[in-house]
């Protein structure tokens, strides 16, 4: 029987505003889709059709997130990796290796018998399994930022999906902060 290889990946680690998202994944290398890569270099089009084709074709996937207020209370590097481990946590089928992307692997993965857990720098980029998650973390964020831009429509979260961009910078100053940006991030 083949090894089931998940990868793991987040999305708006350097966001001023929304959660942490991640994404593990568990798919057939021969289900991946060609031309896959980190979701940062693909543009939203592609990242929503391959979205479709990972979410449809996996053995299992599952989302994991950590809020703005866990980020402003543990710091963004654990929230990221708390959100890594929810998403591992909420497979329905358990893999025999996880690959991470960086170098930080998530408390409580290394003890988990008969798992192999590596972290790879840019894996994102470098390890199909994981741009699959990349893909698939960013694109569940981005449609939750849009939901929020309802809420919070003077911010413009559906154009930078609460990244530093200027304009969100200028809004904040112009606004304020909202309920769902993260306070103790300096810009």
């Amino acid at each position: 029987m083949p090894l089931k290889i998940c990868g793991i990946d987040e999305a708006g680690r350097g966001c001023l505003a929304g959660p942490v998202v991640s994404a593990a994944v568990i798919i057939d290398k021969n289900k991946i889709p060609s031309g896959i890569k980190d979701s940062k270099q693909l543009t939203e089009a592609k990242r929503n059709e391959y979205y479709k084709i990972i979410v449809s074709s996996a053995l299992s996937y599952s989302i994991g997130a950590a809020s703005h207020i866990e980020i402003d209370k543990i710091n963004i590097l654990k929230a990221a990796m708390l959100s890594m481990k929810r998403a591992f946590d909420g497979l329905s089928v358990k893999p025999d290796v996880v690959i991470i992307d960086g170098p930080d692997v998530p408390d409580g993965l290394s003890d988990i018998s008969g798992l192999k857990v590596i972290p790879v720098i840019k894996g994102d980029d470098r390890v199909k399994v994981v741009s699959c998650a990349s893909v698939v973390a960013k694109v569940f964020r981005d449609g939750l930022m849009v939901r929020l831009d309802e809420k919070y429509p003077e911010y413009g979260f559906k154009q930078h999906k609460g990244y530093a961009t200027v304009k969100h910078k200028n809004n904040i100053k112009k606004y304020g902060l909202t309920e769902i940006h993260r306070k103790t991030f300096k810009f």
